[in-house]
């Protein structure tokens, strides 16, 4: 991956923190920094999402350095904060029914973790301050494509931790005159993706399905529709909002997606033919919390951002699929 750099300027006079990036998103972004010869990246993470084997190829660089702490903690924050030209903020407790199961949790991580880091970076002077917004902020609007200014009401605890983020951005942005800018996610795959545990996104779960010949229960019809965004688009996102000079850009939030939709029966469909599957999906109610269709407008990170994901929902799938079928032991060993 990363054939071809998203920056032009060089990255070796800048200090990166990535919040989770022993994680599937954070993990990522890690690899591209370093590949492009970032001058440091910092990495806190408490492992309780992400895990240490993401991470481990990077820990020889000399460029590398791991806070092993919780966002929660505000001394530990000011810690990863200090020295800090730019953070990248991937660190959340994710999934719609987890928060639905515990909102408590899932409020302290999401808000208070957040203002955490938040008011460190402002405390350390940090010149950008990057974060992942979530695509569950347009809740129970049903207009598509999903625009920017134009949300409904949350369906779902997660939802609101992740609006909450949006409006103490603002804030922040405006009282205290820092650099922010928020990501929408939808729906983000590739490889890294915990394909275990209880709140395993749709896609580890259907390739696991595929490559050992067992049935998925698909949530609902299979008929609802997502805006699927292939990881690399979403490090093209964080690399170009971190680095953005036009003062338009900064305290904006964006959509970031690929801008068309496949339903989850296509999903599956692509998924079973790559991998040369017989097995067929078994169907039971849908998720509490979940909207039927997503897709996002991403014009305004295309005009303000440049940004232009380049890999669509079927390369997406094949380069995660070989990579699932060529790390098995780095999937299921920690």
């Amino acid at each position: 991956m990363y054939e071809n750099p998203f920056h032009s300027q060089p990255l070796n006079n800048l200090s990166f923190l990535v919040t989770g990036g022993g994680g599937f998103i954070g993990s990522n972004i890690v690899e591209y920094l370093l590949k492009y010869k970032v001058g440091k990246v910092r990495v806190l993470d408490n492992f309780s999402n992400g895990f240490p084997k993401n991470i481990k190829a990077f820990q020889d660089d000399a460029r590398f350095e791991l806070v092993e702490g919780d966002i929660r903690d505000p001394e530990v924050c000011q810690q990863a904060c200090a020295g800090m030209d730019i953070v990248l903020h991937q660190a959340a407790l994710g999934s719609v029914p987890r928060s639905i199961k515990d909102p408590i949790t899932t409020n302290e991580v999401n808000i208070s973790g957040f203002v955490n880091i938040l008011t460190a970076a402002k405390d350390q002077q940090v010149k950008r301050f990057v974060y992942a917004a979530s695509s569950s902020t347009y809740g129970d609007s049903k207009a598509l494509p999903k625009v920017e200014d134009k949300i409904g009401r949350p369906l779902s605890p997660y939802a609101v931790t992740k609006y909450a983020n949006e409006l103490y951005a603002d804030v922040f942005g405006k009282t205290y005159g820092m650099e922010i800018i928020g990501l929408r996610y939808f729906n983000i795959f590739g490889p890294r993706q915990d394909p275990n545990g209880a709140y395993a996104a749709v896609i580890p779960l259907f390739i696991d399905a595929v490559l050992k010949g067992k049935s998925p229960k698909m949530k609902g019809d299979g008929n609802q529709t997502r805006d699927f965004t292939f990881v690399e688009n979403c490090v093209e996102a964080n690399i170009r909002a971190a680095l953005v000079q036009n003062p338009e850009a900064i305290n904006q939030v964006y959509n970031i997606a690929v801008g068309d939709r496949t339903s989850l029966n296509d999903l599956f469909t692509i998924l079973k033919e790559e991998a040369q599957s017989e097995v067929n999906p078994t169907y039971g109610p849908e998720r509490a919390g979940d909207i039927r269709d997503s897709l996002a407008d991403i014009s305004k990170a295309r005009t303000l951002l440049g940004y232009d994901p380049k890999i669509k929902i079927k390369e997406g799938l094949q380069i995660t699929l070989d990579w699932f079928k060529n790390n098995q032991d780095f999937i299921y060993n920690s």
